[in-house]
């Protein structure tokens, strides 16, 4: 059996598809797609149900990479131990974020990292929804401490403390009024987020110990990512009130484009944590940039 076949089916099935999997990989679809076929035909089982659209491991498929994944990271371990012959850590570091983390925690230290770790490749992986980090191939991800799994270690990357800010177009407020108190959103027309599994955010507001929670409606609702450009966009053009994290939306706030409302009420809540396993060894890209965020918070 050849082991880059299972390593081209392995890839295939993590990137959902050919094309993502050749792109990460550096390789073509047309030889991932000859290399799961030649696996498929020795073993005399499909592994892969394709379609013109997605690409995902059959029941057989998701036996064989149940049993494959630990493999592989037994594989990769061994040769990470070469890197402490290096004079700098080499390999890829595979991080899982959430789109908010990608626009502000990570400006600020990718760039800084990848200079001082030029040998180190970086892939980063954005996703809202929560995931299991090593079954979908990543070293390490970033997420708030309310959704951290109990067996990993965590520790602080990026602001302390954060706040969610509401705001809308001078012109919008013009014509609609000017909330002094949360519940009036709920007359307004307000521009919402949605998690790929479908649930809305619930709006929280908060002021002298007590906490609201709103739910309010609108003409528009995005799914998190680029998606959020879009309905900044549509606020900044007096569409209606936006409710997002308050690092994205200080330029426009500072420009004069969007107008805070309801500022005593906006909520702060604590800063994003960088989690991996708690193993005792850890590859050395994954290492180096444990170390690097570490240097940063006690710097900070």
């Amino acid at each position: 059996m050849e082991l880059n076949d299972l390593a081209a089916f392995v890839s295939v099935a993590r990137a959902g598809g050919f094309r993502d999997a050749a792109r990460q990989g550096g390789v073509s679809a047309s030889s991932l797609s000859i290399a799961v076929r030649r696996l498929e035909a020795k073993l005399g089982l499909r592994l892969l149900n394709r379609t013109t659209r997605s690409v995902a491991p059959t029941e057989a498929g998701l036996r064989l990479i149940e049993k494959l994944t630990p493999l592989f990271g037994e594989m990769e371990a061994a040769l990470d131990v070469l890197n402490v012959f290096r004079d700098k850590p080499a390999g890829t570091l595979k991080l899982n974020v959430p789109s908010s983390a990608a626009r502000i925690v990570l400006p600020a230290i990718i760039a800084a990292f990848l200079k001082a770790y030029p040998d180190i490749r970086v892939e980063v992986v954005v996703e809202d929804g929560f995931v299991d980090v090593l079954s979908i191939g990543c070293d390490a991800g970033i997420r708030y401490d309310e959704r951290l799994e109990q067996d990993m270690v965590a520790i602080p990357i990026g602001p302390r403390v954060q706040r969610f800010a509401t705001a809308a177009a001078p012109d919008y407020l013009d014509l609609r009024g000017r909330p002094v108190h949360p519940r009036e959103l709920l007359s307004h027309a307000c521009l919402r987020g949605q998690f790929a599994g479908g649930a809305t955010p619930i709006w929280f507001f908060e002021r002298d110990g007590e906490v609201l929670q709103l739910n309010p409606s609108g003409p528009l609702l995005v799914r998190p990512g680029a998606a959020i450009d879009l309905a900044t966009s549509a606020a900044i053009a007096g569409v209606g009130v936006i409710h997002l994290f308050e690092d994205m939306l200080r330029p426009h706030l500072d420009s004069g484009a969007l107008e805070p409302i309801l500022e005593p009420w906006w909520q702060r809540f604590s800063g994003p944590f960088l989690y991996y396993p708690g193993r005792r060894h850890l590859p050395a890209p994954l290492r180096a940039f444990v170390d690097f965020v570490k240097a940063l918070n006690d710097a900070g």
